[in-house]
């Protein structure tokens, strides 16, 4: 049985439906997130990452959700929030600002924090995602509509 997240607190309390699909991964090789929808049997298109990342402005880092089968376009993502450059985070700082493990960050996961969070516009061809919860290993299906709510997330084309 999962314990029970954050995320999945956060999402019940906005009343939020959600569902959530586990997978097995080794923890000194975790999946990248095509990997991830392969394991949960869903279209890389339908499961969206969470990349952290630094504006030049060197404020709060940036949320940026998208699917696991594209890559983030750094100067198009830029132009779309407003930000002269952005940088991926380094792994480590990444973790140590989040508190989360690379593989198991998840943007619903860090709402405490009001970090800044944009949704590839590529996510609007959907019903519900697939987001991580918070932790390795556990992803949650979300109607596209309550992740922007809840998180007040921004649809931006950054790919």
């Amino acid at each position: 049985m999962l314990t029970k997240l954050n995320s999945m607190r956060l999402l019940e309390s906005h009343r939020a439906p959600y569902d959530v699909l586990a997978y097995d991964y080794d923890p000194d090789d975790p999946p990248d997130a095509s990997e991830v929808a392969l394991r949960i049997g869903m279209a890389p298109a339908q499961v969206f990452k969470t990349l952290v990342v630094a504006g030049a402005s060197h404020g709060r880092p940036l949320l940026i959700m998208l699917a696991a089968d594209r890559q983030l376009d750094l100067k198009r993502a830029a132009v779309a929030v407003g930000q002269k450059r952005l940088e991926l985070m380094p792994r480590a700082d990444a973790e140590r600002f989040s508190g989360l493990k690379v593989g198991g960050i998840g943007a619903l996961a860090l709402a405490a924090k009001r970090w800044p969070s944009y949704l590839d516009r590529s996510a609007e061809v959907f019903a519900r995602i697939y987001v991580n919860a918070g932790q390795r290993g556990v992803m949650v299906g979300v109607a596209v509509a309550d992740l922007l709510r809840i998180l007040g997330a921004t649809v931006i084309d950054a790919t």
